[in-house]
């Protein structure tokens, strides 16, 4: 009867071992995912803040230039 409870235990302690290490390797694996998710969403986002920032400086350089052409337009003699 001895031999039996082992034998049954032994495959049983074998799945309880292989499932919680599936467990583990799967868990590592998705924190690693959603670290290099989360590295990838903070380099775009400094992009897109980057962008709005040139975009802000582009609104000036043209309001610059379109003030310098009226300063600059010749004069009209009559």
């Amino acid at each position: 009867m001895d031999l039996e409870l082992l034998t049954a235990l032994l495959p049983f302690l074998g799945s309880l071992v292989g499932t919680f290490g599936g467990i583990l390797a799967g868990s590592k694996l998705t924190n690693y995912r959603l670290k290099q998710l989360e590295q990838r969403v903070q380099a775009h986002n400094g992009l897109v803040e980057r962008t709005y920032k040139l975009e802000g400086q582009m609104t000036e350089c043209v309001h610059d230039i379109r003030d310098l052409k009226e300063y600059h337009k010749p004069q009209k003699t009559t």
